[in-house]
């Protein structure tokens, strides 16, 4: 199984160079075999309700855009299996937060998640991920 990171899914949501060639490398693989986490959906979410919170103060062009994006995010993961978080993925998060603190909490439950379920996480973020062991990464953006 392939779990698509919260930086792969911006880019296909963004378009342009980079999504068509990640787009290109998706259609070659069973889409049985494609997923994201609930970790991923959390972010995208959280992000767009954080722009919905400030309409009252935007103009109508404005308010439409943000309520435009957060349905094109709720489509997209309507689209897309979404893996939950377990128990056995918290406990992982657990393990992996006292090895490797400097790394972003979402980011290890994203790991996390990829690793109970041994499943190679597509993301641009190798810097922190590839020194997670046990951790399948790839950077299918280029």
């Amino acid at each position: 199984m392939y779990l698509l990171d919260t930086n792969h899914l911006t880019m296909l949501q963004r378009g342009g160079i980079a999504a068509r060639t990640l787009e290109s490398k998706l259609a070659a693989i069973d889409s049985t075999q494609l997923a994201t986490t609930i970790v991923s959906y959390h972010e995208q979410t959280q992000g767009w309700l954080g722009e919905a919170n400030r309409l009252p103060s935007l103009k109508p062009e404005q308010q439409v855009k943000i309520y435009q994006r957060l349905e094109a995010t709720l489509k997209m993961f309507s689209g897309i299996p979404v893996i939950g978080y377990d128990l056995q993925a918290a406990q992982e998060f657990q393990r992996l937060r006292k090895l490797h603190r400097r790394i972003g909490a979402m980011d290890l439950r994203i790991a996390a998640i990829a690793i109970t379920q041994n499943a190679i996480l597509l993301t641009q973020n190798l810097k922190d991920f590839t020194d997670i062991q046990n951790l399948k990464v790839e950077d299918w953006s280029y």
